[in-house]
């Protein structure tokens, strides 16, 4: 039962992915606007890494552990994006850039190397009697949102179906919830290390999607005000994180 709850939870945090896309689909972002909201997301993650992932893998796992992860969590964005580059070459879209589908498709990388873990943790409170941290959900919920707003963009621009963005989406989403049911079942039994460990790799891999893709077309699209953005973000994802 509480491996079920404990998926349901991961789906709805992961959900907002799919708002995301919608709202893109529906109704189509102007260039700056859509910088801001990457801006924003970014602040958010930030966060997120800081609080949520590096200071919470330390405490229940120690630093090595999540230096592992983070630095595993950091080479396969890095490898998977390259990857993405190569097959973008070979013809995925046409258009090239900040508004490229390879920069849509590096964003989705994104968030499954960072939605999938953190729901994992997410399960893994739940089985460890913690209950649902408030805050928590509504960080991963708020983050998730710009991503599934630029990377939507990016896809759509590079010339994508609609439908195969949304299935795209949603297999984050479903992936998302089967880690947490996950986490909240079969790992829930393995050490502190291990959970250390995994908190670590999302860390890694928000962080390095973030200085590669996310930051410098928030720039690119929105100017300087992208930093307060930013910082707006980042402060109402560390207020969230107070209130636990």
């Amino acid at each position: 039962m509480i491996a079920l709850e404990a998926g349901a939870w991961g789906a709805i945090a992961a959900s907002s992915l799919v708002i995301g896309a919608l709202i893109a689909i529906l109704r189509p972002i102007p260039r700056k606007p859509l910088g801001l909201i990457m801006a924003f997301g970014s602040g958010v993650l930030v966060s997120s890494v800081a609080y949520e992932l590096v200071e919470e893998a330390v405490r229940i796992g120690g630093q090595l552990p999540m230096a592992l992860g983070l630095a595993l969590g950091t080479v396969v964005f890095y490898l998977g994006d390259n990857a993405i580059d190569s097959m973008g070459a070979e013809g995925i879209g046409s258009v090239k850039g900040p508004e490229s589908p390879e920069s849509g498709l590096a964003i989705v990388l994104g968030a499954a190397l960072d939605g999938v873990p953190e729901s994992i943790v997410l399960g893994l409170t739940f089985a460890g009697g913690e209950g649902i941290s408030i805050a928590f959900i509504v960080a991963v919920f708020l983050s998730n949102l710009p991503e599934g707003i630029a990377g939507t963009t990016g896809l759509m621009r590079g010339g994508w179906d609609r439908g195969r963005i949304i299935r795209l989406w949603l297999i984050v989403v479903v992936a998302s919830a089967i880690a947490a049911l996950l986490g909240g079942s079969v790992l829930a039994g393995f050490g502190g290390e291990i959970h250390a460990f995994i908190l670590g790799f999302a860390g890694g891999a928000i962080l390095t999607m973030l200085a590669d893709t996310l930051i410098p077309e928030a720039f690119d699209h929105a100017g300087k005000q992208a930093g307060l953005a930013t910082t707006l973000g980042f402060g109402l994802a560390f207020a969230l994180t107070l209130l636990d």
